[in-house]
Parts: structure tokens; C-alpha cells; sequence
């Protein structure tokens, strides 16, 4: 294969896996990572790094587009970044030293799981009855717009979401994608909060989450340039693509396409790491 065919299809790859990833706001990676194992036969730990590198473009872009239209909420991520962040730099320390197939077969066990939670019913309703002293303390509640006037909600269980959080941490560091599953699932079922806002807020999150695992990577040298940048261009577009879309998306049609796809991904990576492929 050219080197301008892999780069081609390398960035109809990373647009795919960044439109979806914005779309569920579970991240590029759960995608891209399979396609470069699978398909192209890169190492599992550079397609991590180039994921981790993904991620951050991913969250670049939608979050943006998301902020701008007043959806995200920036305090609840920010407060949970704390969180993400110290779990990502004990996953990825702990991904350097554990064996390709381990990490393959790891992996899709929790597309798996993801793919199962897209099907969950979300909570598309707003939380009004305050409950929670230390999210008032914090000033965590907010509000979006919607097409029926602004909606305002109340955030609950906020020590129970930050723990959940430093796992969803750990996972990212570990498979470099994003845990946006772990993520939403925190506030979403957790917290209480509105699931047009928990996908926002965690694409807002993915990036700085993914910035420290991917320090780790870079020091162990599983960040090559040559697959990065195809896959950061290729997302970035996608990720654009996501968050024009998502404004006005069926959110049931969604989570049948994502679960669909993630569910086989997640099969082959089990498989191959199974019989030591990876």
C-alpha cells in the first residue's frame, strides 16, 4: 500500500471516528483504534498514542461549537478534570508495562460496555429540586438552551460522579479513548444531569484528560507523528461535523448506529487479543 492510499484511508478513518465520537461524546478513539490494530496492524500502544492525540482534537473542536451554543457546562468540567486527570496519568503508567494482547482483549471489554450504555435510556429530563449543598457550593447547577426556552437543572450526588470520574480517568490512560462512556454515565446517571449536557461537557473534558495520558506515551515514544497527524486532521473534521449535527439529532438513532459498530469492533479486538494477535 502508498503511503498516500494508508493516509487517505487513514483520514476517511479519522473523520468516521470523530463525527461519532462528538456525536456520543465518548471519543474518537473507540473507533480509531481498532482501525489501525485491525486494518493497518500498528502496534496497539502507537495506536493509543495516536488516539490520545485524536482525543484531544476531537474535544478541540466539538467543545467550541458546544460552548458557543451554551451547552456545556464548564464548571462541572472543570471540577471534574481533577478528577480524570489523576486517574489518566495512573492508567497510562500502567499500559506501558502491561502486555499488547492484555490491553487488546481489556480494551474491547469496555467497548462493549460502552456499546451496552449508548443503549440505556438517557436522562433527557432537567433535575429542579436542589439537593446537593456541595454542587450549590461549587456553583454546579446551570441551565442550556432548548427549543422550548432555556432549561435549568440541579446537579446531585457530586462525591459520587467525582469517583466515578477517577476511574473513567484510569480507562482513559489505559486505552487512550477518552472513557466518555464512564464519563457520561457519571453525570448523566449519577448527577442527574441532562444528557445533551453530560455528552457536551465530556467532550469538553476528553481533551485535557487525554493531554496528560498522552505525556506518558510521548516519553515511552508511542506517539509517531506520521499516524498523528492524518488521524488529528481527519478527526478534527468529523468533530465539526458532530457538533453541527447534534443540535438538532435523534438521540435514539444515534445510540442504534454506535451501538451497532462498537459492539463488532469490540468483538474482533477481544478475539485477536485472545489468540495473541496483537
Amino acid at each position: 500500500m502508498s503511503i498516500l492510499l494508508f493516509t487517505l484511508i487513514l483520514l476517511a478513518g479519522a473523520f468516521v471516528a470523530g463525527l461519532l465520537g462528538s456525536l456520543t461524546g465518548l471519543g474518537g478513539g473507540v473507533v480509531l483504534i481498532p482501525l489501525l490494530t485491525l486494518v493497518f496492524g500498528v502496534d496497539i500502544r502507537y495506536a493509543i498514542g495516536s488516539a490520545l492525540v485524536a482525543s484531544i482534537a476531537t474535544s478541540s473542536g466539538s467543545a467550541a461549537a458546544y460552548i458557543k451554543e451554551g451547552i456545556t457546562n464548564i464548571r462541572i468540567g472543570m471540577f471534574l478534570e481533577i478528577a480524570t486527570t489523576t486517574g489518566a496519568i495512573v492508567g497510562a503508567l500502567i499500559a506501558v508495562y502491561t502486555a499488547t494482547h492484555i490491553v487488546a482483549i481489556i480494551f474491547g471489554i469496555v467497548l462493549l460496555f460502552s456499546a451496552m450504555m449508548s443503549m440505556r435510556k438517557k436522562n433527557e429530563g432537567a433535575e429542579t429540586e436542589e439537593k446537593s449543598l456541595l454542587a450549590r457550593r461549587l456553583k454546579l447547577n446551570g441551565s442550556y438552551p432548548s427549543k422550548h426556552g432555556t432549561v435549568e437543572y440541579k446537579v446531585q450526588r457530586v462525591a459520587g460522579g467525582y469517583a466515578l470520574m477517577t476511574l473513567a480517568g484510569v480507562i482513559s490512560g489505559l486505552l487512550g479513548i477518552g472513557s466518555g462512556a464512564l464519563k457520561v454515565l457519571a453525570m448523566d446517571t449519577v448527577m442527574r444531569v441532562p444528557f445533551k449536557v453530560s455528552t457536551t461537557t465530556s467532550n469538553f473534558m476528553i481533551g485535557v484528560t487525554a493531554a496528560a495520558s498522552a505525556v506518558v506515551y510521548l516519553q515511552r515514544g508511542y506517539i509517531d507523528p506520521g499516524l498523528a497527524m492524518p488521524v488529528v486532521i481527519g478527526v478534527l473534521g468529523g468533530a465539526f461535523a458532530g457538533s453541527r449535527i447534534l443540535v438538532g439529532a435523534s438521540t435514539k438513532k444515534l445510540r442504534i448506529l454506535f451501538s451497532i459498530v462498537i459492539s463488532f469492533l469490540a468483538l474482533e479486538m477481544i478475539y485477536n487479543g485472545l489468540m495473541g494477535n496483537l
